[in-house]
């Protein structure tokens, strides 16, 4: 079984923001692979079922950025799921608007919600999706991550966000390395 988590706030005041893409890459899988409406457990809207032959776990933690780690280790923990086979998709000012990195592991990096997924599983050791929101610019960090995209930014990001959903998938099918290497970087890449 895999668990795939999209990291991201609750509510209606966050939706569409950056910190909120790993949302979005959730909700995009689920629209093409588990459509219905998700249910409220392990303080997360979580969906499960098959994806690409195996099965699998799709959940929005509810618990606000900064605790995610308290909704993905009670699913982990109810399900004992491996941590190399809990998927964690989040955003990036590290990165470029629209690119995409893959890995297996690896700190948080500064991330709230990858802190806090470290913390209560003990360990970096899990497989991670991260999309790029691009950087501050000047601005205040939180206002940046908790603010909404441009209009010229939009369809960058909602393609970004579609490329995040396929590499899960391809993950599931083909493993971490070739997914890595078919979505690592900017969409033009030739994927």
């Amino acid at each position: 079984m895999y668990i795939i988590a999209g990291l991201g706030n609750p509510g209606t005041k966050y939706k569409g923001t950056r910190h909120n893409v790993g949302f979005e890459a959730v909700k995009a899988i689920s629209k093409e692979h588990l459509p219905g409406h998700a249910r409220k457990k392990f303080e997360a809207r979580i969906l499960n079922g098959r994806i690409a032959g195996e099965e699998v776990l799709l959940m929005r933690p509810q618990t606000f950025m900064n605790n995610s780690g308290i909704a993905v280790r009670q699913a982990a923990d109810f399900y004992k799921v491996p941590t190399d086979h809990i998927l964690i998709i989040y955003d990036d000012i590290a990165l470029p608007l629209g690119h995409l990195r893959l890995r297996k592991s690896g700190s948080a990096g500064g991330h709230n919600g990858v802190k806090s997924i470290i913390a209560h599983l003990g360990t970096q050791d899990f497989p991670r999706i991260r999309i790029g929101v691009g950087a501050a610019k000047g601005s205040d960090l939180v206002d940046y991550v908790l603010g909404d995209f441009s209009k010229a930014d939009k369809p960058v990001i909602q393609e970004a966000i579609q490329r995040a959903a396929e590499a899960a998938v391809c993950m599931l099918k083909d493993g971490m390395d070739t997914a890595m290497n078919r979505f690592n970087g900017p969409a033009d890449k030739g994927n």
